[in-house]
Protein backbone atom coordinates (compact mmCIF):
# COMPACT_ATOMS: atom_id res chain seq x y z
CA UNK A 1 0.00 0.00 0.00
CA UNK A 2 1.51 3.40 -1.27
CA UNK A 3 0.27 5.66 1.96
CA UNK A 4 2.63 8.25 2.67
CA UNK A 5 2.85 9.70 6.34
CA UNK A 6 1.71 13.17 6.35
CA UNK A 7 3.78 15.68 8.17
CA UNK A 8 3.84 15.23 12.06
CA UNK A 9 2.26 18.48 12.84
CA UNK A 10 -0.04 17.84 10.20
CA UNK A 11 -1.42 14.64 11.39
CA UNK A 12 -1.29 16.16 14.95
CA UNK A 13 -3.99 18.54 13.05
CA UNK A 14 -5.62 15.58 11.69
CA UNK A 15 -5.71 13.76 15.04
CA UNK A 16 -6.94 16.41 16.86
CA UNK A 17 -9.73 16.97 14.05
CA UNK A 18 -10.71 13.54 14.67
CA UNK A 19 -11.14 13.91 18.02
CA UNK A 20 -13.34 16.63 17.97
CA UNK A 21 -15.19 15.04 15.21
CA UNK A 22 -15.75 11.85 17.05
CA UNK A 23 -16.68 14.22 20.19
CA UNK A 24 -19.64 15.66 18.33
CA UNK A 25 -20.45 12.06 17.23
CA UNK A 26 -20.64 10.79 20.70
CA UNK A 27 -22.96 13.95 21.59
CA UNK A 28 -25.48 13.30 19.61
CA UNK A 29 -26.05 9.49 20.48
CA UNK A 30 -28.13 10.38 24.22
CA UNK A 31 -31.43 8.76 23.24
CA UNK A 32 -33.59 11.94 23.15
CA UNK A 33 -37.10 11.12 23.56
CA UNK A 34 -37.86 11.52 19.90
CA UNK A 35 -34.86 9.86 18.29
CA UNK A 36 -35.98 6.89 15.70
CA UNK A 37 -33.17 4.97 16.62
CA UNK A 38 -33.35 4.75 20.18
CA UNK A 39 -30.21 6.49 21.00
CA UNK A 40 -28.48 4.06 18.56
CA UNK A 41 -25.62 5.31 16.15
CA UNK A 42 -27.05 3.51 12.89
CA UNK A 43 -25.65 4.67 9.48
CA UNK A 44 -24.58 2.46 6.07
CA UNK A 45 -21.72 0.19 5.34
CA UNK A 46 -21.24 2.10 1.72
CA UNK A 47 -20.26 -1.26 0.23
CA UNK A 48 -23.77 -1.27 -0.06
CA UNK A 49 -23.77 1.69 -2.99
CA UNK A 50 -20.40 -0.27 -4.17
CA UNK A 51 -21.72 0.86 -7.87
CA UNK A 52 -21.88 4.46 -6.97
CA UNK A 53 -19.46 7.51 -6.64
CA UNK A 54 -19.09 8.27 -3.31
CA UNK A 55 -21.28 11.48 -3.31
CA UNK A 56 -24.16 9.37 -5.01
CA UNK A 57 -23.28 7.01 -1.99
CA UNK A 58 -23.70 9.91 0.40
CA UNK A 59 -26.76 11.39 -1.40
CA UNK A 60 -28.39 7.65 -0.97
CA UNK A 61 -27.38 7.89 2.65
CA UNK A 62 -29.09 10.94 3.36
CA UNK A 63 -32.34 9.91 1.96
CA UNK A 64 -32.40 7.06 4.05
CA UNK A 65 -32.71 9.38 7.06
CA UNK A 66 -28.79 8.13 7.86
CA UNK A 67 -26.12 10.46 9.01
CA UNK A 68 -23.51 7.77 9.97
CA UNK A 69 -21.18 5.72 7.52
CA UNK A 70 -18.42 2.65 7.45
CA UNK A 71 -16.98 3.37 4.41
CA UNK A 72 -14.78 0.58 2.75
CA UNK A 73 -11.93 1.38 0.28
CA UNK A 74 -13.71 1.95 -3.17
CA UNK A 75 -15.43 5.12 -1.57
CA UNK A 76 -12.78 6.78 0.19
CA UNK A 77 -9.38 4.51 -0.99
CA UNK A 78 -6.72 4.47 1.84
CA UNK A 79 -3.55 5.72 0.07
CA UNK A 80 -5.76 9.15 -0.46
CA UNK A 81 -3.34 12.12 -0.50
CA UNK A 82 -3.85 14.86 2.24
CA UNK A 83 -6.06 16.77 -0.21
CA UNK A 84 -8.61 13.94 -1.95
CA UNK A 85 -8.78 13.10 1.57
CA UNK A 86 -9.71 16.65 2.46
CA UNK A 87 -12.24 16.41 -0.62
CA UNK A 88 -14.00 13.37 0.41
CA UNK A 89 -14.50 14.83 4.64
CA UNK A 90 -16.10 17.94 2.59
CA UNK A 91 -18.55 15.91 0.69
CA UNK A 92 -19.39 14.17 3.94
CA UNK A 93 -20.03 17.20 5.61
CA UNK A 94 -21.81 18.60 2.56
CA UNK A 95 -24.40 15.65 2.75
CA UNK A 96 -24.50 15.82 7.00
CA UNK A 97 -22.76 11.88 7.02
CA UNK A 98 -20.37 11.40 9.53
CA UNK A 99 -17.72 8.68 8.97
CA UNK A 100 -18.32 6.54 12.15
CA UNK A 101 -15.92 3.51 10.77
CA UNK A 102 -13.91 2.11 8.09
CA UNK A 103 -13.52 -1.29 6.71
CA UNK A 104 -13.23 -3.93 6.12
CA UNK A 105 -9.12 -3.96 6.23
CA UNK A 106 -6.38 -6.66 6.70
CA UNK A 107 -3.66 -6.76 9.40
CA UNK A 108 -0.53 -8.23 9.34
CA UNK A 109 2.08 -8.32 11.78
CA UNK A 110 4.31 -5.50 9.80
CA UNK A 111 3.37 -3.03 12.73
CA UNK A 112 4.80 -0.24 9.67
CA UNK A 113 1.98 -0.93 7.46
CA UNK A 114 -0.33 -1.30 10.18
CA UNK A 115 0.58 1.75 11.28
CA UNK A 116 -0.34 3.42 7.97
CA UNK A 117 -3.54 2.12 7.94
CA UNK A 118 -4.37 3.70 11.50
CA UNK A 119 -2.97 7.13 10.30
CA UNK A 120 -5.82 7.04 7.21
CA UNK A 121 -8.12 6.35 10.05
CA UNK A 122 -7.04 8.93 12.61
CA UNK A 123 -7.07 11.11 9.73
CA UNK A 124 -10.31 9.98 8.24
CA UNK A 125 -12.12 10.66 11.95
CA UNK A 126 -13.38 7.26 12.91
CA UNK A 127 -13.37 5.49 15.94
CA UNK A 128 -13.53 1.73 14.96
CA UNK A 129 -11.95 -0.28 11.95
CA UNK A 130 -13.71 -3.53 11.14
CA UNK A 131 -10.92 -5.83 10.20
CA UNK A 132 -9.71 -9.61 8.68
CA UNK A 133 -6.78 -9.36 10.76
CA UNK A 134 -3.75 -12.17 10.35
CA UNK A 135 -3.55 -14.39 13.31
CA UNK A 136 -0.13 -13.08 14.43
CA UNK A 137 -1.01 -9.56 14.02
CA UNK A 138 -2.42 -8.77 17.57
CA UNK A 139 0.80 -7.97 19.53
CA UNK A 140 0.68 -5.02 16.78
CA UNK A 141 -2.45 -4.33 17.09
CA UNK A 142 -2.59 -3.67 20.76
CA UNK A 143 0.14 -1.20 20.59
CA UNK A 144 -1.82 0.77 18.00
CA UNK A 145 -5.30 0.65 19.23
CA UNK A 146 -3.88 2.20 22.41
CA UNK A 147 -1.55 4.82 20.71
CA UNK A 148 -4.45 5.95 18.38
CA UNK A 149 -7.51 5.09 20.46
CA UNK A 150 -9.07 3.43 17.62
CA UNK A 151 -10.68 0.35 17.71
CA UNK A 152 -10.17 -2.93 15.74
CA UNK A 153 -14.04 -4.62 15.44
CA UNK A 154 -13.20 -8.04 13.85
CA UNK A 155 -15.63 -9.06 11.15
CA UNK A 156 -17.03 -12.90 10.68
CA UNK A 157 -17.33 -13.54 7.45
CA UNK A 158 -18.99 -16.55 7.50
CA UNK A 159 -18.86 -19.71 4.23
CA UNK A 160 -15.65 -18.63 2.20
CA UNK A 161 -15.83 -21.47 -0.49
CA UNK A 162 -16.57 -24.55 0.54
CA UNK A 163 -15.49 -23.64 4.71
CA UNK A 164 -15.99 -20.90 6.79
CA UNK A 165 -13.85 -17.52 7.08
CA UNK A 166 -10.66 -17.79 9.36
CA UNK A 167 -13.09 -15.96 12.04
CA UNK A 168 -15.98 -17.76 11.90
CA UNK A 169 -17.49 -16.87 15.18
CA UNK A 170 -18.06 -14.82 18.17
CA UNK A 171 -16.36 -17.97 20.28
CA UNK A 172 -13.60 -17.81 17.84
CA UNK A 173 -12.81 -14.16 18.13
CA UNK A 174 -12.98 -14.18 22.05
CA UNK A 175 -10.69 -17.18 22.49
CA UNK A 176 -8.00 -15.09 20.23
CA UNK A 177 -8.49 -11.95 21.55
CA UNK A 178 -9.51 -11.74 25.61
CA UNK A 179 -5.76 -11.80 26.43
CA UNK A 180 -5.05 -8.46 24.27
CA UNK A 181 -6.22 -5.10 24.62
CA UNK A 182 -10.16 -4.50 25.31
CA UNK A 183 -10.17 -2.12 22.52
CA UNK A 184 -9.72 -5.03 20.02
CA UNK A 185 -13.18 -6.43 19.57
CA UNK A 186 -16.19 -7.34 16.97
CA UNK A 187 -18.05 -5.97 13.91
CA UNK A 188 -20.20 -8.49 14.07
CA UNK A 189 -22.40 -9.29 10.48
CA UNK A 190 -25.83 -10.66 11.29
CA UNK A 191 -26.06 -11.62 7.32
CA UNK A 192 -22.66 -13.78 7.58
CA UNK A 193 -23.53 -15.12 10.95
CA UNK A 194 -26.77 -16.18 9.22
CA UNK A 195 -25.06 -17.80 6.19
CA UNK A 196 -23.32 -20.21 8.40
CA UNK A 197 -26.13 -22.45 8.27
CA UNK A 198 -25.57 -22.60 4.77
CA UNK A 199 -22.32 -25.01 6.26
CA UNK A 200 -24.15 -26.58 9.08
CA UNK A 201 -23.06 -23.77 11.48
CA UNK A 202 -25.92 -22.49 13.45
CA UNK A 203 -24.83 -19.17 14.70
CA UNK A 204 -27.90 -17.12 16.60
CA UNK A 205 -27.11 -13.65 16.59
CA UNK A 206 -28.43 -12.53 20.11
CA UNK A 207 -26.15 -15.29 21.52
CA UNK A 208 -22.97 -14.01 19.36
CA UNK A 209 -23.28 -10.76 20.64
CA UNK A 210 -23.89 -12.09 24.13
CA UNK A 211 -20.21 -13.80 23.66
CA UNK A 212 -18.58 -10.92 22.86
CA UNK A 213 -19.94 -8.55 25.32
CA UNK A 214 -18.33 -4.84 26.29
CA UNK A 215 -15.65 -5.79 22.89
CA UNK A 216 -18.81 -5.41 20.52
CA UNK A 217 -18.00 -2.80 18.61
CA UNK A 218 -19.58 -2.68 15.69
CA UNK A 219 -22.11 -4.62 14.14
CA UNK A 220 -23.50 -4.94 9.80
CA UNK A 221 -26.47 -5.63 10.43
CA UNK A 222 -28.21 -7.86 7.20
CA UNK A 223 -30.82 -10.45 6.79
CA UNK A 224 -30.17 -13.40 4.54
CA UNK A 225 -32.73 -15.89 2.91
CA UNK A 226 -30.36 -19.18 2.61
CA UNK A 227 -32.37 -20.54 0.20
CA UNK A 228 -32.20 -18.50 -2.27
CA UNK A 229 -28.84 -17.16 -0.83
CA UNK A 230 -29.86 -13.51 -1.15
CA UNK A 231 -30.14 -10.70 1.16
CA UNK A 232 -33.68 -10.00 2.19
CA UNK A 233 -35.00 -6.74 3.46
CA UNK A 234 -35.78 -6.81 7.15
CA UNK A 235 -39.16 -8.20 7.84
CA UNK A 236 -39.11 -10.03 4.45
CA UNK A 237 -41.29 -13.24 4.94
CA UNK A 238 -37.72 -15.27 3.80
CA UNK A 239 -35.43 -13.61 6.32
CA UNK A 240 -34.45 -15.04 9.99
CA UNK A 241 -33.63 -11.73 11.73
CA UNK A 242 -34.77 -11.22 14.81
CA UNK A 243 -33.94 -7.31 14.65
CA UNK A 244 -35.69 -6.74 17.83
CA UNK A 245 -33.99 -9.49 19.72
CA UNK A 246 -30.71 -7.93 18.41
CA UNK A 247 -31.54 -4.54 19.92
CA UNK A 248 -32.20 -5.88 23.32
CA UNK A 249 -29.26 -7.77 23.35
CA UNK A 250 -27.10 -4.97 22.05
CA UNK A 251 -28.55 -2.64 25.06
CA UNK A 252 -28.14 -5.56 26.77
CA UNK A 253 -24.42 -5.65 26.91
CA UNK A 254 -23.93 -1.76 27.14
CA UNK A 255 -23.39 -1.19 23.03
CA UNK A 256 -21.99 2.28 22.99
CA UNK A 257 -20.84 0.96 19.14
CA UNK A 258 -22.12 1.50 15.56
CA UNK A 259 -24.96 -0.30 13.67
CA UNK A 260 -24.20 -0.23 9.73
CA UNK A 261 -26.73 -1.21 7.73
CA UNK A 262 -25.88 -3.39 4.84
CA UNK A 263 -27.61 -4.35 1.80
CA UNK A 264 -25.55 -7.02 -0.66
CA UNK A 265 -28.12 -7.21 -3.22
CA UNK A 266 -29.97 -5.25 -5.71
CA UNK A 267 -26.37 -3.61 -6.50
CA UNK A 268 -27.91 -1.52 -8.78
CA UNK A 269 -30.78 -0.06 -7.03
CA UNK A 270 -30.31 -1.34 -3.16
CA UNK A 271 -32.17 2.27 -2.05
CA UNK A 272 -36.02 0.82 -2.26
CA UNK A 273 -34.67 -2.09 -0.51
CA UNK A 274 -32.63 -0.18 2.33
CA UNK A 275 -35.76 2.41 2.75
CA UNK A 276 -37.88 -1.35 3.58
CA UNK A 277 -35.03 -1.84 6.63
CA UNK A 278 -34.83 1.35 8.26
CA UNK A 279 -38.21 1.54 8.48
CA UNK A 280 -38.24 -1.91 9.85
CA UNK A 281 -35.48 -0.82 12.01
CA UNK A 282 -37.25 1.97 13.67
CA UNK A 283 -40.60 -0.46 14.63
CA UNK A 284 -38.04 -2.60 15.80
CA UNK A 285 -36.78 0.51 18.21
CA UNK A 286 -40.34 0.58 19.71
CA UNK A 287 -40.55 -2.75 20.73
CA UNK A 288 -37.80 -2.88 22.66
CA UNK A 289 -38.20 0.13 24.23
Amino acid sequence: MTHSHPPMDRRRFLQTSAALAATAAVSQTAPAADDPFGGFIVGVQSYSFRKFTLEQALKRTQDLGLKYAEFYRGHIPTDSSPEKLNVAKKLCAEYGVTPIAFGVERFSKNTDANKKLFDFAAALGVKHISADPDPDSFDSLDKLVSEYKITIAIHPHGPVGKGMHRWPSAEAIMKAVEKHDERIGTCLDTGHLIRSAQLGEKLDPVEQIKVMGKRNFGLHLKDHDNKRKTDVPFGDPTGVLDVAGVLKALKDVKFTGYIALEYEANESNPSPDLEKCVAFFKESVKKVG
